[in-house]
């Protein structure tokens, strides 16, 4: 196991810094030597350590998503309003439609496995947007208008309603029929996710107000309080439906409106934390992926992943009417909402673990998006914020 987590780590940051150096998102590099060295190529990773890739991509998930949280003001949100609402779900409804549309004339697969399909592609990638959003925050940038800040929450809440959606669609799949109930407990599932993130959050800040603890420790505090907080809905998600990962994110969003000082403490943190994590996640999905079957299905992946975001940039663009943006600041919305990356990396291999007939499909279709999307997206959005959007600080 140790030998293969050194090759993860020496492969990843190799193959993630040459595609750096080529000026393309690092974690593409990441997601090729998990190919290179997986099982589908050279075979060079211990199955003790495959058999556990979905727990370590969940972790990956965690940390960012804390990350997202910890980034995210609330006087910022309240700005915003109502786009960002529209913006944390509409959009994806809208792509998970398009690929319900084309998914079974392209793919030969019922409605029930398109939409499963359309809800793994449908997540945009916090792994893109929140680090490019908070990069453009410290510039100045889309500053008077929010507009990083309303990207960087819509996505986020985005990220989460996607992977309720997944949760439901998959069980559809898995069970062959409808249960209107499963489909109830969505809303359910983000308000209670929402309301004990925010409570997990007061009480955190509470002790760390009243208690002297190292920052450290903090850290490792709220580490665990997340995974706890994704564990609580993992067993009792029958009981009582509540969002995990909406709850990590909340209590994010709760510290930073607490304690501002701790909070850049948390995201410095955090963003160290994030280095291995990213490099386990991408290496460990890239391992997934078999090649020859990618290569048979990437035609037909490729068109309906591009008919999806067709689908996705027009609700962008009706999200953001009356908004006062400009037309410049609405393309540049547009365009930071298509990557993806994180989201399709944690659970994209799930319904091929789970022996889903449909999973070889879903995967082969998470990873394209990613090969796609990922660069082209982090390419036009590091090369066009600055002529897109205005910089107050510098009129």
């Amino acid at each position: 196991m140790l030998y293969s987590f050194a090759l993860i780590f020496l492969f990843g940051l190799l193959f993630g810094t040459l595609f750096n150096k080529l000026k393309l998102p690092s974690l593409t590099g990441m997601l090729l030597a998990g190919i290179i060295i997986g099982p589908y190529a050279l075979n060079l990773l211990d199955i003790s350590v495959l058999s556990i890739s979905s727990q370590l991509r969940q972790v990956a998930l965690i940390i960012i998503l804390t990350r997202a949280g910890l980034s995210l003001d609330i006087n910022d949100l309240k700005k915003v309003g109502r786009p960002a609402i529209l913006m944390s779900f509409l959009p994806a409804c809208f792509e998970i439609i398009g690929i319900v549309i084309i998914a079974p004339i392209f793919l030969s697969v019922s409605f029930a496995e398109a939409a499963l399909i359309g809800s793994v592609v449908a997540a945009v990638s916090p792994a893109i947007i929140v680090p490019r959003m908070i990069k453009i925050i410290d510039n100045g940038y889309g500053k008077e208008k929010s507009i990083p800040q309303l990207l960087l929450a819509g996505a986020s809440v985005d990220d989460i309603f996607v992977i309720v959606l997944f949760t439901s669609f998959t069980s559809l799949v898995s069970s062959n029929s409808i249960n209107t109930s499963v489909f109830l407990k969505i809303p359910i599932s983000i308000v209670l996710g929402i309301l004990l993130g925010m409570l997990i959050g007061i009480i955190l800040c509470y002790i760390f107000k009243k208690v002297e603890i190292r920052d450290t420790v903090k850290v490792l505090i709220i580490l665990s309080t997340s995974f706890l907080l994704v564990e609580l809905e993992n067993n009792f998600s029958n009981i009582i439906p509540i969002s995990g990962l909406l709850a990590v994110m909340s209590m994010g969003v709760l510290i930073n409106y607490k304690n501002k000082k701790l909070c850049l403490y948390m995201s410095y943190s955090y963003n160290k934390l994030w280095i291995a994590a990213e490099i386990i996640l991408f290496v460990l999905v890239g391992a997934a992926v078999d090649i020859k079957y990618a290569l048979n299905a990437g035609i037909a992946a490729i068109v309906i992943i591009l008919f999806g975001l067709l689908f996705r940039v027009i609700c962008v663009f009706l999200c953001l009417t009356k908004t006062g943006l400009n037309i410049k600041e609405k393309i540049f919305c547009m365009i930071a909402y298509t990557p993806k990356a994180t989201v399709q990396a944690a659970i994209g291999a799930i319904p091929l673990s789970m022996g889903l007939s449909c999973g070889s499909k879903v995967l082969t279709i998470a990873v394209l998006s990613i090969i796609i999307t990922a660069p082209i997206g982090a390419i036009l959005i590091d090369n066009s914020y600055e002529k897109l959007l205005n910089n107050s600080e510098k009129q």
